[in-house]
């Protein structure tokens, strides 16, 4: 018969112990209470415009676009979503003024909410705008949830004549923080 050695008898008892130690009946009605707050942020919309494509004749001038925007036919997402926020910055090397909206379309291409930021003219250095933080919650994000289409337009302030050697660009950076809960 082989004797055990003397320095590995704590580690019999350790392991006999642990084999009587105690536990505790499992409650799997545990997740039902489970509760998951996931933040997701994305690009929202990004355009760079060199002022070459912006020829006007000296007066008020319109750029538009619409994309679509399929977001919230997701239901899962759509139903979760209970708050968002919008971040934009825009940077304008043109020397001058601009009034840009975002517009909030629904399918029937009405504007359920229009964002408008005032762009002013580039005067040499840094231009680059951050706007305030567009919150959308409770009636404002049942607005934002019909959403389909995003349109943009850029109204050119008048002054001198952009043509196709006018130098600069205005460029538009934007996000978007979502926050979801699931239960």
């Amino acid at each position: 018969m082989k004797l055990i050695p003397s320095h590995k008898i704590p580690s019999l008892f350790f392991l006999t112990f642990l084999f009587f130690s105690c536990s505790s009946e499992l409650d799997f009605d545990q997740i039902k209470d489970l509760k998951l707050e996931p933040v997701v942020v994305a690009n929202l919309a990004y355009f760079d415009i060199p002022a070459n494509q912006l020829i006007d004749d000296g007066t008020i001038n319109i750029a538009y676009d619409v994309r679509n925007f399929t977001v919230f036919k997701d239901k899962f997402f759509n139903e979760r979503l209970k708050k968002a926020e919008f971040d934009f910055e825009i940077e304008n090397t043109i020397e001058r003024t601009f009034s840009l909206n975002m517009l909030l379309m629904n399918d029937q291409n009405e504007v359920l909410q229009t964002i408008s930021f005032p762009v002013p003219s580039y005067q040499g250095g840094s231009n680059v705008i951050k706007y305030p933080t567009e919150v959308f919650e409770n009636e404002r994000l049942a607005l934002l949830k019909q959403t389909t289409k995003i349109g943009f337009v850029v109204l050119i302030a008048s002054g001198d004549p952009l043509n196709s050697q006018s130098l600069g660009s205005l460029k538009l950076r934007s996000s978007a923080t979502a926050y979801l809960v699931i239960e």
